[in-house]
């Protein structure tokens, strides 16, 4: 399912604008993968918390982004599946994790608000959020490799 909802992400804007080259961020993707995940219920509630952050980001003020439509519903409905199924089988115990999850996240949000949710923001948060995706295959081939995968499909 992560893989459909990276095709949805990537279909909803096209190519990215040229205009919006010059507006940087500091978004540190990277760190998710530092995330205490040695014990397989850390990546599986790692991977709910992205995921609900991502649902979080993607139900903001979306009427600048000048996406189509439709693939932001089916996005929105994918994330809202996944979280739906990882939901039953986690438990709580990560809380410190899920607060480095959070820090990152609320930073791309503060920066969609700080540009006024324009339409370079949203296109500068679409490609953080496709790396936010290869990062959760990532997560999910290491529980693919434990033997303790759940199937999103």
């Amino acid at each position: 399912m992560n893989s459909e909802s990276l095709e949805s992400l990537e279909k909803m804007g096209g190519h990215f604008p040229f205009q919006c080259l010059i507006e940087r961020t500091a978004f540190k993707s990277r760190d998710i993968l530092k995330i205490g995940l040695s014990q397989q219920e850390n990546a599986k509630g790692a991977i709910q918390q992205i995921l609900q952050e991502l649902f979080h980001i993607f139900n903001n003020n979306l009427t600048q982004a000048a996406w189509n439509g439709t693939s932001i519903k089916e996005f929105q409905n994918g994330l809202h599946q996944q979280i739906e199924k990882l939901e039953t089988c986690l438990s709580a115990e990560m809380e410190k994790e899920i607060l480095k999850l959070k820090r990152y996240f609320q930073t791309i949000d503060d920066f969609l608000k700080e540009k006024q949710y324009s339409r370079c923001a949203w296109e500068i948060t679409r490609v953080e959020i496709s790396r936010c995706f290869l990062m959760l295959n990532i997560l999910t081939k290491r529980l693919e490799n434990e033997g303790t995968i759940f199937s999103f499909s």
